[in-house]
Parts: structure tokens; sequence; C-alpha cells
């Protein structure tokens, strides 16, 4: 039958040349394909708890079973008082190539069933032949598919039903127990089947679980980075803004300046003016569509306590403490500064709710200091969940500035954010990332302060 006629079929035709395929696949192509029986997992449920030298036996246990078979075979066959060593050497083959060719181990059965019979005196299913064809039957249906036992067992029917001159009752003991047998077999498989799918299933939820979580952290990451690269921008805009102003008007507060002093201006508010438009070119690359730029200037730590009130609303009950020199920094630093310190104040409010929150300002030589710990929760408010992204943006703020930060636990249960920020001295430019010891040890100087 033709695909084409297949298709065009009733369902009844189609039903059983598909069942006709399922035979050629399960019992005819590759007969004598080698297929050695594997080990049992040493992972298993029960074999996992057995001591190591007790788990490297049992994991043979099925291999021990289906010779012990072959065994009792071979020992019924003995029995017999025609050809003893026949009667039991040859039922037993099939039953221990089922380690090895399962499919030809079946086919083996007949052949030794056949055998028995001609040799033998108790007719077609001899002691021997009988346990041989069991243990054959049920092997190869455990090594095989549900589909594969069903068909093993309607040709074992039609077998002994044939050479038992279509006497039913000589296969009936046989068709009895062996229907049984490869139904508990087959439940056995199926529960197997459904709970390896439920591993797999689990196993394929905890792969995509990790996959969204490392491209939540990513998308994070890339968040902020805009975040910043916006910031920046109001920054350097700013001041390139009044370098071009002022680039521009110099040359009328001086009465007939040069030409070269002229001329020199121009060079500057021109190439200011470039570096504005440059750099608002590149931050299109990264702002959103619907981003409006703020109309307010970036906040800096002049303006905390306006932050600290409004916290303070909120019931989150705060204390600054600064220490040190208080003085100008850059505008770069001041602006991560305050952000840092809004970030862990709102880390605060939602996994901390009720708690007190201390932000200590330490101005020291070669940078500024931060420090904002709260205690437990209290209150009857439960914290909300998090996905760590403030940390996230508070690190990337740090390693923007080259500085340094720890983040954890207290010992009373609260959360502590320490921070420092580098500042080079005016005229002097830093040549690289800041050493943390040389930077970690004037802060922890002024946190004992």
């Amino acid at each position: 039958m033709t695909e084409t006629q297949t298709k065009t079929s009733s369902p009844e035709i189609r039903a059983a040349a598909g069942a006709m395929d399922g035979l050629r696949e399960d019992l005819f192509r590759h007969v004598f394909a080698y297929r050695p029986l594997p080990p049992l997992s040493p992972e298993g449920r029960f074999i996992r708890r057995l001591p190591e030298g007790l788990r490297r036996a049992v994991v043979w246990t099925p291999h021990a079973l289906v010779l012990f078979a072959a065994f009792i075979v071979m020992m019924s066959g003995f029995a017999s008082w025609h050809f003893r060593l026949f009667m039991g050497l040859v039922p037993a083959i099939p039953v221990a190539m089922t380690l090895v060719r399962p499919v030809a181990a079946f086919w083996a059965s007949w052949a030794a069933t056949l055998f028995c019979a001609l040799l033998g005196t108790d007719g077609l299913w001899g002691a021997s032949a009988f346990i041989a064809q069991v243990v054959v039957l049920v092997v190869v249906a455990a090594r095989t598919r549900p589909r594969t036992a069903v068909w093993m067992w309607l040709l074992t029917l039609l077998f002994g039903v044939f050479l038992g001159a279509g006497d039913p009752s000589v296969t009936a003991p046989l068709a009895i127990l062996s229907a049984f047998a490869l139904l508990v077999v087959t439940v056995f498989q199926v529960r197997r089947d459904a709970e390896r799918e439920v591993r797999d299933a689990e196993r394929e939820v905890t792969v995509q679980r990790t996959v969204t979580a490392a491209e939540r952290d990513r998308r994070t990451l890339l968040e902020e980075r805009t975040t910043i690269a916006r910031e920046l921008h109001d920054v350097v805009a700013h001041h390139m803004s009044v370098v071009a102003i002022q680039a521009e008007a110099a040359p009328y507060r001086v009465e007939n300046p040069p030409p070269e002093l002229e001329q020199a201006f121009v060079t500057i508010r021109e190439n200011a003016v470039a570096a504005l438009t440059e750099l608002r070119r590149v931050l299109g690359v990264v702002r959103a569509e619907d981003y409006e730029a703020p109309d307010a200037p970036q906040p800096t730590l002049a303006v905390l306590d306006g932050l600290l009130d409004n916290v303070r609303e909120t019931g989150l009950e705060t204390e600054k403490v600064i220490t040190g020199a208080v003085r100008e920094l850059p505008q770069g630093v001041e602006l991560s500064a305050y952000r840092i310190i809004q970030e862990a104040l709102s880390n605060t409010l939602r996994h901390a709710p009720g708690a007190t929150a201390r932000v200590e300002i330490s101005y020291v030589l070669g940078g500024i200091g931060l420090r904002i710990v709260n205690g437990p929760a209290t209150g009857l408010v439960k914290p909300s969940p998090g996905a760590g992204h403030g940390i996230t943006g508070m690190r990337e703020r740090v390693a923007m500035l080259n500085g340094v930060m720890t983040a954890g636990a207290t010992d009373d249960g609260g959360y502590e954010v320490a921070v420092f920020l580098p500042v080079p001295p005016a005229g002097n430019e830093p040549d690289g990332p800041a050493a943390p010891g040389a930077e970690a040890a004037p802060y922890e100087k002024a946190d004992r302060a």
C-alpha cells in the first residue's frame, strides 16, 4: 500500500497499516542488533542510599536475575529423562540472550520450544520451554515498549495454537500467565515513563528559570547602564553648554582682542558644540522612545535633606551623620552618591518595613564614604519581594567610578551598604582603577570615628 493510498483510506485501514508498520519495526527490523542491558543508575532512589561498595554490585541486579532465571530453566530441563543436557541448555540460551540481543532472543525461544517438543515427551510446552518462554517475554517486554509486548503475546498465542494442533487448551496456561506478567511489566513501564517525563519537565523548567534569571539580570544591568548614561549626559551637557556659551561671549569681554585669541575661542566653542552633538547622538542609541529629559537639574548631596524628608513621610525613621569637612565634589560623584543613598533607602522601605535607617557620609582624603544601614523589619507589614535590581544598579555606579562596595546582612538581622567613591585631587587625573586596599583604609577610619 502506497503512502497516497494510506492517506485516502479509511481510518481502520490506516490503523491496521500503522499496526503492521509497528510490528515490522519492533520484531523484524534489526533482529540481531546488539543492545546490551545497561546497569541500573547509581543515583536511583534506593541505590544512592547504599554504601559505595554495595552500590557498585547492586547496579548489576537485573543481569543477575536474568542469569538466575536461565539457571532455573536449565535445572528444570535436567529433570527430564530424555536428552537432559539439551533439554536444559537449549531453552536457557534464549533467556541469557535477552541481555544482549532481546529481539533475537524472542525468536530463539520459539526455536528452543520446537527443539524441546521434538526431543522431549512433555508435549509442546515442557517445563523448561514453558519457563523460558515466559521469562523471555517478560524481559524483552521490559527492555522495549508496551506495543512490543502486545505483539509478542499475540504471536506466541498463535504459535502455540498452530503447533498445538488447534487446541487452545495447550497454550492457555502460558497465555494466561504471560498476559498477567506482561500487564504488570506494562504498568511498570508506563509509570516509569511518566516519572521520567515529569523529571524531564522539571529539569526543563529549572533550565528555563535559570536562563530567565540570567536574562533578567542582564536586562537589569543594561537598563541601569542606560540610566547612568542619561544622567551623565545631563551632567556633561550642562558643562559643555556653559563652555560653549562662555567661549562665544569671551571675545566681547576684552577690548580689541587679538585675532589669535578670537580664533581660539571660536575653536573652543566649535569643539564644545561638536562634543555636545556627538554626546546626544550616542545617547540616542540607548535612550528609550518614551524617555523625557527631566526639567530639573540632576540631584546632588546638597539636596539630600529633601530626600530624607520624603522618606520620613513614608514612615521610615532616618538619621543622617556627616563626618569630615564637607566640600563640593565632581557632579558625577555627587549624583552617584545621591542615587546610591536613594536606592538603599528604597530597599529598606521594601524589604524592612518598620525599621530605622542611618545614613553616614564621610568626607575623607581622596574620596567620599557612604554607609547606609537599617535594622530588622518590625510591625505587621510583610516585606516586599525583590529581584536584586537595586544592588545591581549600585554596584554598576560604583564600578563606573572605580569605587569599592560591600553589601550584606548585619548581625542583628538588618542590612548594610558600604561604599567608597574615590575623588582625585584637583588638577590630577587617576591613572587607573583605585586600589581597594588603599581606599578602604581611610573609609574604615571614618566609620570608626
